[in-house]
């Protein structure tokens, strides 16, 4: 499903990134954990093209993705990747329903038949009757779960989460934790997960350590 090698970065004379190699297969939830600083968040802005390393090799779905520039880059990220954040970033005027269904009108997606995907969503994720409700009229633990459902609409190859329970309290953070795995179970949905939170960590198939900008 995605294979990196040699991964190398540096942001002026810091080198945040020092070969890092990685392997993921379908339908597998990994997770990275490490201190702060050990470059978790780089490496997977990296994996899912929103930056660019500065050496080494990334496949995914066996596509170079390094080879990609441009609006084929883009195009691809929004077909492949899906993104859930620490801060869900979704769009405060539009409705959880609308914010579910960006993606996929930015793949160029009829509008019914996007919404004909995010409602179904939307209710497997415990929001049917939040759907028309905007961001700041949903608790953190709903607002999170509309991040899921976004990131889900293209139907990506893997899911890409940053700190995803960061800004959640214990309960919702379980909630979470378990929506991944309900997910993978169900539609062996991929994810990649850097996270602080241990217990987390431990539900996933995997935990991988970075420290220092390596992998260990």
């Amino acid at each position: 499903m995605l294979k990196a090698t040699g991964i190398f970065k540096n942001y002026g004379s810091l080198q945040v990134l020092k070969g890092v190699d990685i392997e993921i297969s379908k339908g597998e939830i990994v997770s990275i954990a490490g201190s702060s600083g050990a470059g978790k968040s780089t490496l997977l802005h990296i994996l899912g093209t929103l930056d660019v390393a500065d050496k080494g090799e990334i496949y995914l779905d066996n596509t170079p993705v390094f080879k990609l520039n441009g609006k084929k880059l883009a195009a691809f990220r929004n077909k492949h990747i899906g993104f859930v954040f620490q801060f869900h970033h979704l769009l405060p005027e539009f409705t959880a329903l609308e914010n579910v269904c960006i993606p996929g009108w930015i793949a160029g997606r009829k509008t019914k038949e996007v919404q004909e995907k995010a409602l179904p969503l939307l209710e497997l994720l415990g929001l049917k009757d939040r759907s028309e409700h905007k961001p700041g009229e949903l608790s953190g633990g709903e607002q999170q779960r509309v991040a899921v459902a976004r990131a889900l609409i293209n139907n990506p190859s893997i899911v890409m989460a940053d700190e995803p329970t960061g800004n959640l309290d214990s309960a919702n953070a379980k909630e979470l934790h378990n929506l991944f795995i309900d997910l993978r179970n169900r539609f062996q949905q991929t994810f990649l997960i850097v996270t602080h939170n241990e217990e987390l960590a431990q539900m996933s198939d995997r935990i991988l350590h970075m420290k220092d900008g390596k992998m260990f």
